[in-house]
């Protein structure tokens, strides 16, 4: 079994069209050609609740 690379960007857009835009996973999933487990997995890792989230709000805040 292969296993496809997505970039982090691509990632991080998918999270957005469950977390922001309101899509199932299961949707998105399908509709970009990946797995339920996998974007349960970016959500993890990218989401609103994420640690690189609060980081890069944190980041973006200070720079202002």
């Amino acid at each position: 079994m292969s296993h496809k690379r997505y970039p982090e960007q691509f990632k991080i857009e998918a999270v957005k069209q469950v977390t922001v835009a309101g899509h199932s996973v299961a949707d998105v999933a399908q509709r970009l050609g990946t797995t339920t487990h996998s974007l349960y997995a970016w959500i993890k890792r990218y989401g609103p609740d994420s640690e690189e989230h609060l980081q890069q709000s944190a980041e973006s805040a200070e720079i202002r």
